[in-house]
């Protein structure tokens, strides 16, 4: 993941996503560079378009997550229609009591 993340890193700089700047990227985070890791990752990022890759996930990622807002909202809304029922039934009581 820490590899991915490199990638993300100097995509966000506008550097070039090359074996020597994951790798500088990786150490220096402390963690010991893998070059069969970072071979792949290059190899692979080759025909990705970085920009539409991460848009997507980051809708993906937020369609879960608009989904309980939309039930607690809903839920919110249902209890606002008990409340204003219970409160005509109690009105309609006190009527029945005045008028007996």
């Amino acid at each position: 993941m820490e590899y991915i993340y490199a990638a993300m890193i100097l995509h966000s700089a506008e550097k070039d996503i090359n074996e020597e700047n994951v790798k500088s990227i990786i150490e220096a985070a402390g963690i010991e560079a893998d070059d069969a890791r970072i071979k792949a990752l290059i190899a692979a990022l080759e025909d990705v378009d970085i920009d539409e890759a991460m848009e997507t996930t980051a809708m993906a990622a937020a369609a879960p997550a608009a989904a309980p807002v939309a039930e607690a909202v809903e839920e919110e809304e249902e209890e606002e229609e008990e409340e204003e029922e219970a409160s005509e039934e109690e009105a309609m009581a006190g009527l029945g009591a005045l008028f007996g």
